[in-house]
């Protein structure tokens, strides 16, 4: 071969092959894979294709947008779709093909379909919501019970977030003077580090979980393809798995990112998490108020009811003594008679006795005298001592009884280990009041759990 050609007539060659084989423009299909604008307003992309069940590149070309074209490409597509183009997104692009000697092949980009990457944004979203339902995990994080007092808040937020500083201001500086513990694990909340970011905090949560009752994803306002980055697979999978409860405050009047729908609660703005963690104080202070008004108004009927049993004993007892005391009275008074007579009737018998026998018979009777007075002290002694012995048993019972009603204190049995569960409002004495999927409330002595019955178990006899 004799000709030859330079590198650079051999690259225009190429050019001018390229435009008389491909002279039109063509909508194309692809993937942003990075993106940047340079200082003169230039947008350089490159864009890519993978394998759907892949993560392997299978085509990547170059790509430009010029200033001019771009300023209202760029704004129209946005304002459409809500997003700003950006890394990951797919979109469709109509272009010429663009080759030059020195930086090769590239297209050149004269328009993108909005209504495309819509529906491509749409299929993603849907595509992640069926993959979570089809895990059977959709729900996981929303069947847990939620704390009765919700005080100690993990907080998932940039720091420079406004929504982060609203939130603090109203959860701290509630009407009712209520006191939360918040920690504040600084993340990154929009951009392409967002889903690592949110996932590290998580984590990090993970590792303290004992600490916290819930966590708050608050990030406040924002445009539409901020809402995106919480559409991620991989956050509401931990979402989905996080042994507490998730609020989520990401900012959004409109439309539920994934993690909103993983969520336990999605509220629209921070300050309606905080609104919310304090209407939960509030209600539970309310609940704990009425059970201790009921619990002091049963406890005053119960007391007045041993004060008058008590009271009913003690006016049976003295009357029965007394009784009992004069009875042995009067016994004992018709035997000094009987001996006294059997006396008499002994001297009368025996004549005349001798001084000594007289003696002798005074000082029997006399003895026997001094017995029965003895006798008749220890019976008064022993009956002083049984109505002592059976007031002080009264007392004794009456003090028992106190401090049984002491035990049964409702706050001393829950700070024993029993609870007190009760379904809307009602304390349970039975399961039979209770039927499957009912809610009910267990009381503790340092709180209270909420829980939904799965199963009824009766206790065989």
């Amino acid at each position: 071969m004799n000709d030859r050609l330079s590198l650079t007539e051999l690259q225009l060659l190429i050019k001018d092959t390229l435009y008389f084989a491909m002279p039109d423009m063509y909508w194309v299909v692809a993937e942003i894979s990075e993106i940047k604008v340079n200082y003169a307003g230039h947008c350089y992309l490159e864009l890519i294709e993978k394998n759907p069940e892949e993560k392997n590149v299978k085509a990547r070309i170059r790509a430009i947008i010029w200033s001019k074209r771009y300023r209202f490409i760029g704004t129209f597509f946005e304002n459409t779709t809500g997003e700003a183009l950006k890394t990951g997104m797919k979109i469709l692009v109509k272009a010429r093909i663009e080759y030059h000697e020195i930086y090769g092949l590239s297209l050149l980009i004269s328009d993108i379909d909005p209504a495309f990457t819509i529906g491509e944004m749409a299929i993603k979203k849907q595509m992640v919501l069926k993959k979570l339902e089809e895990e059977g995990v959709f729900t996981m994080n929303r069947e847990l019970p939620f704390p009765v007092l919700p005080r100690k808040i993990a907080v998932i937020s940039s720091k420079n977030a406004a929504g982060f500083s609203d939130f603090m201001r109203h959860l701290h500086e509630n009407s009712y003077g209520y006191v939360f513990y918040t920690v504040l694990f600084d993340t990154v909340m929009q951009g392409t580090e967002t889903e690592e970011s949110v996932l590290k905090s998580f984590s990090r949560i993970a590792e303290n979980v004992s600490h916290f009752d819930v966590v708050a994803i608050i990030r406040g306002g924002g445009s539409q393809s901020d809402l995106s980055w919480f559409d991620s697979y991989n956050i509401a999978y931990y979402v989905t798995q996080f042994p507490i409860p998730v609020i989520s405050g990401i900012g959004h009047e409109k439309d539920l990112s994934v993690t909103d729908m993983v969520a336990h609660k999605a509220l629209k703005t921070p300050t309606a998490v905080a609104d919310h963690l304090i209407e939960c104080v509030a209600e539970a202070e309310s609940n704990l108020n009425q059970m201790s008004k009921e619990i002091a108004e049963l406890s005053t009927v119960v007391v007045k009811e041993y004060k008058e049993l008590t009271e009913s004993y003690r006016l049976k007892l003295v009357p029965a003594a007394r009784l009992r005391i004069y009875g042995q009275k009067e016994k004992l008074s018709n035997r000094i008679i009987e001996l006294t007579n059997l006396g008499k009737e002994f001297v009368r018998k025996a004549g005349v006795i001798p001084e000594n026998q007289k003696s002798r018979t005074r000082s029997l009777v006399k003895s026997f005298f001094t017995g029965k007075q003895s006798i008749i002290e220890k019976e008064s002694t022993g009956l002083k001592r049984n109505v002592s012995n059976t007031v002080s048993h009264l007392h004794r019972k009456m003090e028992n009884m106190e401090n049984n009603l002491s035990i049964l204190d409702p706050v001393n049995v829950l700070g024993r280990g029993y609870t007190i569960t009760s379904h809307e409002g009602k304390i349970i004495k039975s399961i039979n009041l209770l039927k499957k999927d009912d809610i009910v409330d267990t009381q503790f002595f340092d709180g209270s759990v909420t829980s939904t019955v799965l199963k009824k178990t009766k206790k065989r006899k």
